[in-house]
């Protein structure tokens, strides 16, 4: 009787009104959440670029506006380090997209936020310390080149030419730094998760 008045009591908060939520909690409940932070990263560098060249455009018209013509090595300085950009940016893009993956070998352990962090926090290491060396490096060595310090100061990028052709160097070691700090913080979160998940289990088998 008990039993009967038990399903009748559950029936009544079954039906597409009480579960239109379910895939939602499903989808929050697993680690499949944590995924849209790879698929964010990407877009995001896939946009970096088209901001920036909006940014050059604007800069160039502001300066037509007060000087007769800019200076050609000025505009190939800019051209050649758009192309560093947006091959720096590619070079991440690919790094977040492959990396998408990680999150569902991951999401089966018991406990999934730790170790997926860790992973969240290892890729964007290795993203910044990628677009930094990368950058540093190609943007720094135009920079010099051309002469073209005053033009990258108006874009907010002055720290490329302040310190001269000592950027094409501290730009790859600054880094290669991120990308190893990172790193070893990260495995240090795996640890904590792997003593979690290997206690877990040491506990359900006794």
């Amino acid at each position: 009787m008990s039993d009967s008045g038990n399903s009748g009591e559950k029936g009544k908060f079954e039906g597409p009104f009480f579960n239109m939520s379910k895939p939602y909690l499903d989808f929050i409940g697993t680690g499949k959440i944590f995924s849209l932070v790879y698929y964010v990263m990407a877009a995001i560098n896939l946009l970096l670029p088209i901001g920036l060249i909006v940014q050059i455009v604007r800069q160039i018209i502001n300066f037509s506006k007060y000087y007769e013509k800019l200076p050609a090595k000025y505009i190939i300085a800019l051209i050649l380090s758009w192309l560093v950009v947006t091959f720096a940016c590619w070079i991440g893009f690919q790094l977040w997209w492959n990396r998408r993956t990680i999150v569902s070998n991951v999401s089966s352990s018991e406990f999934i936020a730790t170790p997926i962090f860790s992973e969240i926090f290892k890729t964007f290491g290795e993203w910044l310390g990628t677009l930094i060396a990368i950058i540093g490096a190609g943007v720094g060595l135009i920079a010099t080149i051309l002469g073209a310090g005053s033009i990258f100061r108006e874009l907010g990028l002055g720290f490329l030419s302040s310190y001269g052709a000592m950027v094409i160097v501290i730009g790859p070691v600054i880094g290669f730094f991120i990308i190893i700090l990172t790193r070893f913080l990260a495995e240090q979160l795996r640890i904590f998760a792997a003593i979690a998940n290997n206690t877990k289990e040491i506990a359900t088998k006794r």
